[in-house]
């Protein structure tokens, strides 16, 4: 027996649950004839009799009772699969996407941007290049340096240190090797500060910048880290204070075209406030130096 036709199926449902072709042909637009004719060959496709014909309708004979039962089944999967599907993409898409210690810093956080109660989705995006701002829409990027030229919105926000980091129980002292981020995949100049200061004291680097601190930690050497990055790790202690030529600003960009959506302004108010309140761990200033009133504040 060939596959039956799914639309035949769908017409069998509506002359059963009107109880003839009239009430079939209302609601599909397809004429009675033709519905009728219809019937008779899915009846001989299948080699069944689904209905019993008589001057008040068609009513269900006993397997037409068990193929309605079967079409009922599948309509109402296909209702939930659809309902499902709409759900799912009838939501906005806002993307953040920085660097990989900013892209981190917005994973830890993400309750903050993002409730159970928001009509938008959230994709976390690591940017390793980011080019013309023009047409890539939905994106709220994290750079180090403002754009020059598209159609772009710019908002500058924190300040972003970087200090020489050490594991914390090593000895440090100007004997110790340096640990760096390769140069094939160093494009910031934080990332290069290390090759371009202490190339002939560099033990060990890596190509992935995620796993820096770690080598650090592992007493591999000293190494360069974003101070809202190396603050926060109990292994890593600063050698020395921030460095003061690689401080840059932090800048929020979006496509101009979306920057009055509802969810990408309130992604981007987000954004705002989380920064202003880390402000001083961007900055790197240690807790003992911010006025206690302001670490009061900080609490509240």
């Amino acid at each position: 027996m060939s596959e039956v036709d799914w639309s035949d199926l769908q017409l069998f449902f509506h002359v059963a649950a009107e109880g003839g072709l009239a009430g079939a042909a209302s609601i599909t637009g397809i004429s009675a004839p033709t519905i009728g004719r219809r019937m008779l060959a899915l009846e001989r496709s299948m080699g069944r009799t689904l209905f019993i014909r008589s001057q008040q309708g068609y009513r269900l004979a006993p397997d037409g009772t068990v193929l309605f039962e079967h079409v009922q089944t599948i309509r109402r999967t296909t209702a939930d699969i659809t309902r499902w599907h709409g759900d799912a993409f009838t939501l906005p898409i806002v993307s953040v996407a920085g660097n990989i210690w900013l892209s981190g810093f917005i994973a830890d956080n993400l309750a903050e941007l993002r409730t159970k109660d928001d009509d938008f989705r959230l994709c976390c995006k690591l940017l390793s290049a980011i080019g013309d701002l023009t047409h890539r829409h939905s994106m709220i990027a994290l750079l180090h340096d403002a754009p020059k030229s598209g159609n772009v919105a710019v908002r500058k926000s924190v300040d972003v240190a970087y200090a020489v980091y050490r594991a914390a129980d090593s000895n440090g002292g100007a004997e110790q090797p340096w640990v760096s981020i390769g140069t094939e995949v160093a494009t910031a100049e934080p990332e290069k500060w290390v090759f371009r200061h202490h190339e002939n004291q560099i033990h060990t680097w890596t190509n992935a910048p995620d796993i820096l601190h770690r080598l650090i930690a592992s007493g591999a050497g000293r190494g360069v880290l974003p101070t809202f990055v190396g603050d926060a790790l109990p292994a890593l202690v600063r050698d020395g204070d921030p460095i003061e030529a690689l401080t840059h600003p932090l800048w929020l960009v979006v496509n101009d075209d979306d920057r009055h959506r509802p969810e990408m302004r309130l992604a981007l108010d987000r954004l705002v406030a989380l920064f202003k309140r880390h402000e001083d761990r961007f900055a790197g200033r240690l807790p003992s130096e911010i006025p206690a009133v302001l670490r009061s504040a900080g609490r509240s």
